[in-house]
């Protein structure tokens, strides 16, 4: 190769060597850019949506997790009151945020079941959020006006046989977590039942003392002083075992086998939020989880912690989506 040929290829070759760098150089910072985003976060408020309003069982749950990330990270989690479309609102209010780990959502049960008892839903569960950590279970209780003679979980069984489509079922809404227990309870028990819908949980507790509905499977919150004044009777808690609220009290899976309903809650975030900031506020999340002090205030509550990953959250999401798909479909029920 002749001098001018040779100093070309080495021109040519020396080139490529500096682009390679270049491109090497201005790519390498991105990811340490995102890591010290994530070293830095939070730095600033971080909104926490309640698709709820305030002083239900959604609400204290996101006070207490809030409060303890706050005094954890050194910001304030402002509490904000989303409430509308059976939580709808809260939800479509995340997916819409930016992805920077400064909204989050404390979602539960709700969203799941809407996936199917919503139409046209504006956001897809599945595709729109990045779960984030799970952070408690709640059981419902099975509880019946004392006029009906049942005392136990087969005894209401064979009672309902026995009067079929006589039993009204109360509940706060087509859809809502008490509608759908019973669903799944008149599914595996073969039995029949009229769902009366209300459009409170206080209209639903009259006319569930009165006796003008005879069965409900509403939240420990909103049953058990009844039970304890005796102007309710529980049969049984809808978690697959007993809670240690009420630990006389059986499970209904004690005579239903497999039969299981809980409420659940815990934090997501937009999707495309960076990994850093979902895996570090899980890590916070999940310390939080593991204090004896907020042990004992969900404990209080009746509630489980449901501490795990955030693969292990979205798992427990995309199960509880085709569990109560079923259910919802069974029941005919649709969003009103």
């Amino acid at each position: 190769m002749n001098a001018p040929k040779l100093v070309d290829s080495m021109m040519k070759l020396a080139r490529r060597k500096f682009l390679h760098l270049i491109a090497g150089a201005l790519a390498m910072p991105a990811m340490p850019r995102v890591a010290a985003a994530a070293q830095g976060y939070p730095s600033r408020p971080v909104r926490l949506i309640v698709p709820f309003g305030s002083a239900g069982a959604t609400d204290i749950v996101a006070r207490l997790i809030g409060q303890w990330l706050s005094e954890r990270l050194a910001q304030p989690f402002v509490i904000e009151n989303r409430p509308g479309a059976g939580g709808n609102l809260g939800m479509e209010a995340l997916v819409r945020s930016p992805p920077d780990g400064y909204t989050l959502v404390l979602m539960g049960l709700p969203s799941a079941i809407n996936v199917t008892l919503y139409q046209n839903l504006s956001f897809n569960l599945a595709r729109d959020i990045a779960p984030v950590a799970g952070i408690v279970r709640f059981p419902n209780l099975m509880v019946v006006n004392p006029t009906i003679p049942a005392k136990t979980v087969p005894e209401f069984i064979a009672y309902a046989k026995a009067h079929p489509g006589r039993l009204n079922m109360s509940s706060p809404g087509n859809g809502s977590t008490p509608h759908v227990f019973g669903e799944l309870f008149k599914m595996m028990a073969g039995i029949d039942m009229v769902h009366v819908p209300y459009r409170s949980v206080a209209a639903a507790m009259t006319d569930m003392l009165s006796g003008q509905v005879q069965v409900a499977f509403g939240t420990s919150a909103s049953t058990i002083e009844y039970v304890r004044a005796g102007t309710l009777r529980a049969l049984a808690v809808t978690t697959a075992t007993r809670s240690e609220l009420l630990p006389e009290l059986p499970a209904i899976a004690e005579f239903l086998p497999g039969y299981e309903a809980s409420a659940w809650f815990g934090v997501a975030a937009p999707r495309n939020t960076p990994v850093e900031i979902v895996e570090r506020l899980n890590a916070e999340i999940n310390a939080c989880l593991a204090e004896p002090r907020l042990n004992v205030r969900l404990a209080d509550l009746g509630g489980v912690p449901l501490p795990g990953s955030p693969d292990d959250f979205a798992r427990l999401i995309n199960r509880e989506v085709a569990k109560w798909a079923k259910v919802v479909k069974f029941s005919g029920a649709t969003a009103q």
